[in-house]
């Protein structure tokens, strides 16, 4: 007999999160939720026991429960929307296709746990299957097409790394959840988890029929979503929120309009008021205004006050000067009677998410980012490892992938389909295989797969010269928003950086290895300045860490950013020692570009000397762009 799950009824606390997994419930075109918080917060358990509270499900005729659809973070594009059924095109010469997960999580869930570790070409698939309701598929000579319609779950760890903002607009809803600090509520929840492990069946029986009755509301509340009311009056002050936040296109407006329809349902009401609209931005809204890694995430509480009570203003002065005709309905959304039950609480926001931004202005924290804000003056996109690599999927460096182009094909197992190589290797055999005319004879031997090229994330180690040399505001500034602009491109391109500090008689290691690029740039604004400059220790640092990482992540290649005006000081032979070491880090064929920060009427070259004992980039500060960049990696590969 299978162990009971954990009863939804049980969680103690999280109550935004639940409500938002309710509300996608009652209207799956809201388009999913995203669940970002730190490890512990029990994101697994909430959405794995929502999924027993959904309808059940008619399947030609069966009625079964509703599935919790799991996606493995490695998966690959074939295992997720479905591809050719090779055993029947062998069999019986028929082009058939073989469903993937996203038709098995029809009318149930689909929960990807470390969402932010997939990639992102997959994570564009689940969207846009979440938004539409329907899987194409046109590949492989098969032409399909079938519904999936499903709840959309991605839980993450931003301490793990983040998604792409492109990304983040996509999810409907995004919640953050952290653990509680409240001594009673640690407690109860330890209680109820120890009370559930001790006897599974007899705590899932407490709370059964809690659950029911949850279950029981989001049937109600669906089968009311077509008649409840948005009116213009609460679309108006949808539209000014939204504008008020300065939010990307009109994919907010739509999202925020189904929540607060889902959420007038699920609380019984036949119309959509101020509360619904309110609960349906705290939502949708706070994810969709971080635009940058380095923006902190969610709305201020008194932010959104502001913004509601502009927004009320607004409809009030336009339903003075223009009363309308009678407004007949939701359009898009809909749903309600009377009958609904108790209304939901309307939670506040997580204590997890804070900012000080204005609705119609963001400010910056006090003390926030003293060092210059990167432009496009430093945007260094084409900084590369050279050659071909095999590492975790990103959009830094060339890589064998399973995503990406077919370069060629290849008699190695697990490699997908290349037709067109298969169908080669099968010619050449037709007339041994006694064929004369008809169907094509193959047999398993003919299969080849496909070689792809796409993308991998590398390990970019930031060596920063941060001594007395380099300590004059305007340079440092500079530097430091320089580093800035390549973490920021670090993170759109899905690597993991270090940050190597030289300063006074060492080097530090103020970042191990991360993906987190929002901890990368908090720790440089707090960066220590002054003293000598001991570049030696720099590269032995960085070099250490390379390899070091490399036992643990060997597939993911390094490059090694050193920004420095090259004015080795400290110890005896500064410069030679700084030579060897740069030499050593050329021995191990560890990639390297150097940022030559020198500046003011002597230049002594040293930091071209040393890119020189790197076999590696060289470039200019002032110089640091794209089109440069790429020039110099293409030079040095």
């Amino acid at each position: 007999m299978q162990q009971p799950g954990y009863p939804f009824s049980a969680i103690v606390g999280q109550e935004q999160l639940r409500l938002s997994l309710i509300l996608c419930a009652v209207h799956p075109g809201i388009g999913g939720v995203l669940v970002r918080g730190e490890k512990g917060t029990a994101k697994s358990t909430v959405v794995r026991a929502l999924a027993a509270l959904l309808p059940a499900v008619d399947d030609e005729g069966v009625t079964r429960p509703a599935r919790l659809v799991e996606l493995p973070v490695g998966a690959t594009e074939d295992r997720v929307v479905g591809s050719l059924d090779l055993e029947k095109v062998l069999r019986d010469g028929e082009r058939a296709f073989q469903p993937g997960l996203l038709a098995a999580a029809h009318r149930g869930v689909l929960y990807v746990d470390e969402v932010n570790l997939l990639h992102d070409h997959l994570v564009d698939v689940l969207l846009d299957a979440a938004a539409m309701g329907r899987v194409h598929i046109e590949r492989d000579g098969v032409s399909h097409s079938h519904p999936a319609q499903f709840v959309l779950v991605g839980t993450m760890n931003p301490e793990e790394g983040e998604l792409r903002p492109q990304l983040l607009d996509r999810f409907g809803l995004a919640v953050e959840v952290t653990a509680s600090r409240d001594v009673d509520t640690r407690m109860n929840v330890v209680r109820r988890r120890l009370n559930y492990e001790q006897n599974p069946e007899k705590f899932a029986a407490e709370y059964s029929d809690s659950d029911a009755e949850i279950a029981r509301k989001i049937v109600h509340a669906r089968a009311a979503l077509a008649d409840v009311v948005l009116d213009d009056t609460e679309l108006r002050r949808i539209a000014a929120l939204c504008a008020a936040f300065d939010v990307d296109g009109m994919r907010a407006d739509l999202v925020v309009a189904r929540t607060a329809t889902a959420h007038a349902a699920w609380r019984g009401a036949d119309a959509v008021d101020e509360s619904d609209v309110r609960v349906a931005a705290e939502l949708a809204l706070p994810h969709r205004r971080r635009r940058d890694p380095f923006d902190e995430p969610g709305i201020d509480e008194s932010a959104l006050d502001d913004a509601m009570r502009d927004a009320a203003e607004q409809a009030e002065s336009s339903a003075e000067s223009d009363p309308g005709p009678d407004d007949d309905g939701g359009g898009d959304d809909g749903g309600g009677d009377d009958g609904g039950g108790e209304p939901q609480p309307d939670p506040g926001p997580q204590s997890g998410t804070s900012s000080t931004d204005k609705p119609d202005a963001p400010e910056r924290k006090p003390g926030e980012r003293d060092a210059a804000t990167p432009g496009e003056k430093f945007r260094a996109r084409s900084i590369e490892v050279p050659g071909v690599g095999e590492g975790a999927p990103g959009r830094r460096s060339r890589a064998r992938s399973p995503q990406g182009r077919v370069v060629r094909s290849t008699t190695e197992p697990g490699k997908g389909l290349h037709l067109v190589g298969t169908l080669f290797a099968a010619a050449e055999s037709q007339v041994a295989r006694g064929r004369q005319s008809g169907r094509f004879v193959l047999q398993p031997s003919d299969l080849r797969g496909a070689v792809r090229e796409g993308r991998e994330g590398n390990l970019i180690v930031f060596v920063v010269d941060a001594s007395g040399s380099m300590a004059a505001r305007d340079r440092l500034s500079a530097v430091t928003g320089a580093v800035l602009s390549l973490l920021r491109d670090a993170y759109q391109r899905r690597d993991k950086v270090a940050v190597i500090t030289v300063r006074g008689r060492d080097a530090e290691l103020v970042l191990p290895p991360t993906s987190s690029v929002d901890v990368a740039a908090t720790r440089l604004r707090r960066m220590k300045t002054g003293g000598r400059s001991p570049l030696a220790q720099g590269f032995v640092t960085a070099r250490d860490v390379v390899l070091r990482e490399k036992v643990r992540d060997p597939l993911r290649r390094a490059l090694v950013v050193a920004m420095t005006d090259g004015r080795a000081t400290g110890g005896p032979d500064p410069v030679g020692r700084a030579r060897t070491a740069a030499s050593r880090i050329a021995g191990d064929h560890i990639g390297s570009v150097v940022v030559d920060c020198e500046s003011g009427m002597v230049r002594l070259g040293l930091a071209a000397d040393f890119a020189r004992h790197l076999r590696g980039g060289y470039v200019r500060l002032a110089d640091l762009s794209a089109e440069r960049v790429a020039a110099v990696v293409r030079a040095a590969a």
